[in-house]
């Protein structure tokens, strides 16, 4: 049997796990992660009876192996969820699929609302036309966002920044409403200092236009339209998060033979002749043997690692790109409240009549507020008490060792609440029932510094025979879930002899978001 050493059991880890273990006697896995918990950053923390979801995770994909794999693992609901059953909301149900209120191994269908909210006003997330945006900006504003856009198309800029990449999309006026503070508030870099490869890895083909095409695919009955990820209305989520799938999908890979170590952080990786791996070698000193290594771990890691491994030296030029590779780091604070001052304007109903957002994206930048999670929308069951309390999830965006980062829980949770109060989310006469904070290092890969080196990096590291690189941090490629699954699939795919290892890197590098659907 071969033996295959996983490093991270993170969405990457798990799905190659999941995939290699269709073949159970010719695989021998062993999978090592630093936490001791599984989903990397797409798992699901629990907070005594409440849980939170690290990053918010929509269960939608455009790549239908991806779509069948997770509905491998969870089927989707066949009768309403508690909110939809109290409200008498209307819901898609899927045939004989299970019931959420007897059982807990169910995807829930959601439907997507995202919004902006900038100068104590709701935006559509991504930005639409429809009249109640165009009051919001007033008449002048909506004047010259038309001007710049039409001047944007005539006048091309050349996409050497990411600031260039949202202009030429977006017009000059639009991307300093909506994207030149926000962009730097996550990065902590102006757009301008940043790869314009951040925008094709994620933005796509999002754009003034592709609004414009989906606000009117949508009044042809009967006409099936491209739709990008970013305009997408419905998704799947599981009952109690992200988390719940990933620890199922891992179940499932331990029940066919796979070993999980938890708390196992690989430190040292020992290299033979021939340029291939042969252990891996944890903090503690345990060292497994390896024919073939998927990782998931950062490559500032990885290199790391390999320097201390011995064997074949690691060039100077790739310890310098690895040492250079920068990561945004990131923070959650999780509040309890018995209510929020925002109004729910909106057609939709929801419990306690809160806002229906799933996240709101803050756009202010006199704030360091990022995004706001409302667990309530995303799954009913994700709190013990959804019909009087709202759970909300802060995100703030930092740098490991920063004075955000550095903050005590409670002077964090006290800074975060000062903050919603600010910008009028809550008042003082809020109550605050519970809260929390979650530290999560390198949870966003950046594209500056040494990334413009990343050709150079990726090259080495494919000519470590039985290396294969998968995942977000494993590529340093803000991947979205689906994505990292795919690194997985190609991953496994060569080990089996059905790929080639050059695929495993074109994965989410294609102009479009994988295939039409």
């Amino acid at each position: 049997m071969k033996k295959i050493v996983i490093i991270g059991a993170g969405p990457a880890g798990i799905t190659a796990a999941y995939e290699l273990l269709k073949d159970p006697d010719l695989y021998e896995i062993t999978i090592l992660e630093e936490l001791n918990m599984v989903g990397g950053i797409s798992r699901t923390v629990r907070h005594g009876q409440n849980r939170i979801d690290i990053g918010g995770h929509r269960f939608f994909s455009k790549d239908e192996c991806v779509m069948e794999w997770w509905q491998e693992i969870l089927q989707c609901q066949g009768a309403p969820s508690k909110d939809d059953k109290i409200l008498g909301r209307e819901a898609r149900l899927i045939a004989n699929g299970p019931d959420p209120e007897k059982s807990d191994e169910v995807f829930l269908i959601r439907h997507r609302v995202s919004r902006i909210y900038y100068h104590g006003k709701f935006f559509d997330y991504p930005i639409s036309l429809k009249l109640k945006t165009f009051l919001n900006m007033g008449i002048f504003t909506s004047f010259v966002v038309g001007i710049s856009y039409l001047f944007s198309c005539a006048h091309k800029l050349p996409e050497s920044s990411l600031e260039n990449f949202y202009v030429n999309r977006f017009g000059k006026k639009l991307y300093s409403m909506f994207f030149e503070g926000y962009t730097e508030k996550v990065w902590g870099r102006h757009p301008r200092m940043i790869s314009a490869d951040w925008g094709a890895q994620r933005v796509k083909g999002l754009s003034i236009w592709s609004v414009i095409k989906n606000m009117f695919g949508k009044l042809l009955p009967g006409k099936k339209h491209e739709v990008e990820t970013s305009l997408i209305e419905e998704f799947y989520y599981p009952k109690y998060g992200p988390g719940q799938l990933w620890e199922k999908a891992l179940s499932i890979a331990q029940e066919k033979g796979a070993r999980v170590v938890y708390g196992a952080k690989v430190t040292c990786i020992k290299r033979e002749e021939g340029n291939s791996i042969a252990k891996v070698q944890c903090e503690d000193g345990t060292t497994y043997e390896a024919d073939e290594v998927i990782s998931s771990m950062p490559i500032k890691e990885l290199v790391e690692a390999m320097q201390k491994g011995g064997g074949e030296s690691v060039p100077e030029s790739i310890v310098t790109i690895a040492q250079g590779l920068p990561y945004r780091d990131f923070v959650t604070v999780g509040l309890l409240v018995d209510r929020l001052t925002l109004k729910n304007n909106t057609k939709i109903k929801t419990l306690g009549n809160i806002v229906p957002d799933c996240w709101i994206y803050v756009q202010d930048t006199n704030v360091k507020l990022g995004r706001i999670q409302i667990f309530n929308n995303w799954s009913p069951y994700m709190l013990a008490d959804p019909e009087h309390s709202v759970w909300i999830g802060l995100e703030y965006f930092c740098n490991e060792g920063d004075d955000l980062w550095r903050m005590s829980n409670e002077e964090c949770v006290k800074f975060a609440i000062d903050e919603l109060q600010k910008i009028g989310i809550i008042d003082h006469q809020t109550k605050i029932m519970d809260s929390c904070r979650e530290k999560v290092k390198k949870a966003y890969p950046a594209y500056f510094d040494t990334y413009e080196n990343m050709d150079e990096m990726v090259a080495y590291l494919n000519g470590v025979d039985n290396l294969y690189c998968v995942g977000r941090n494993g590529q340093h490629r803000y991947n979205n879930m689906d994505h990292s699954m795919v690194t997985a699939f190609v991953a496994a795919d060569v080990i089996r002899g059905k790929a080639n290892k050059e695929e495993l890197w074109s994965v989410n590098t294609e102009k479009d978001y994988h295939e039409s659907k």
